[in-house]
């Protein structure tokens, strides 16, 4: 861990909780197995798909945090990696966040997937533990009529060695654009604690490096008492390019529980229900 990757909450951001989920697939993936020495395993894939359970915070620390990580599912042109992210002493586990991605095998030059080959298959198979797939949420196709925009301009450090934004700076852009959008419906309010509980992605097309920013769209689809979900699309011009749910959970920082705000942060997370009134919004920019 390092000290860049905590939040205000003095907790490990959890876009960062991604970055590390990257570094111990990378691993696994470079220097086990027959394909390792190929390389393109570990670098010569694109990410499908992501879902990141967070289960308790994780602050920093100068131990370092384990993540076991494993194959759940091979098939013929994608397969998915499982990862727990813990630590563990005197045989008890603390942990901090279980996810799953979806990876395929990707030619860059012709910009277009590809079919696992057989050696790729033989060094997944010794990290297989199928497990039964779990029904996967659907996730926004396009945004409704009433939702946040916020321009996602992108760094060039955000683009790996094939000119494609990495997938862990998607979370970094909805976060970015989340943040934006309850920092409007929230301005007149005391500013309050959140975390993030879950994070589902789907990566439709490749973000690239340009000058002209592009759209972050954002919107609520359901509100709880204590928690809601923001739904969220990356598009340009009209194409959508990512799509998100994002479960957002009100913390307070005294007993490091979830709790229930005031009514007027609810309300106005209600205003941006799917299917609330356009009218009842200020759009952003």
């Amino acid at each position: 861990m390092r000290w860049a990757d905590l939040d205000l909450l003095g907790h490990v951001n959890n876009v960062v909780y991604v970055d590390y989920l990257q570094e111990a697939r990378v691993d696994m993936l470079r220097t086990h197995g027959p394909a390792a020495r190929t390389g393109e395993l570990a670098e010569g894939v694109v990410v499908v798909r992501h879902e990141v359970s967070y289960l308790a915070p994780l602050s920093f620390g100068f131990e370092p945090v384990t993540i076991e990580s494993w194959v759940t599912e091979v098939r013929a042109a994608t397969f998915t990696v499982a990862y727990e992210l813990f630590h563990e002493h005197h045989g008890t586990r603390r942990v901090y966040a279980r996810a799953t991605t979806v990876l395929t095998p990707y030619v860059f030059a012709d910009e277009r997937p590809r079919r696992l080959t057989e050696i790729e298959r033989e060094t997944l198979a010794a990290f297989l533990e199928p497990v039964e797939p779990a029904p996967r949420p659907r996730l926004p196709r396009a945004r409704p009529e009433v939702a946040a925009h916020y321009p996602v301009r992108v760094r060039f450090s955000d683009v790996d060695v094939y000119g494609h934004v990495n997938n862990v700076k998607y979370f970094e852009y909805l976060q970015e654009a989340r943040i934006a959008m309850t920092a409007q419906l929230w301005g007149d309010l005391d500013p309050v604690s959140l975390v993030v509980a879950q994070t589902d992605v789907d990566y439709v097309r490749p973000v690239l490096f340009r000058p002209e920013p592009y759209d972050a769209w954002s919107w609520v689809s359901r509100v709880g008492t204590r928690s809601a979900s923001i739904d969220s699309v990356i598009a340009d011009k009209g194409e959508v390019l990512a799509r998100a749910r994002v479960a957002i959970v009100f913390f307070d920082q005294q007993t490091q529980r979830a709790t229930a705000p005031d009514g007027p942060y609810l309300e106005a997370l209600r205003s941006l229900l799917a299917g609330a009134d356009p009218t009842a919004i200020t759009r952003g920019c």
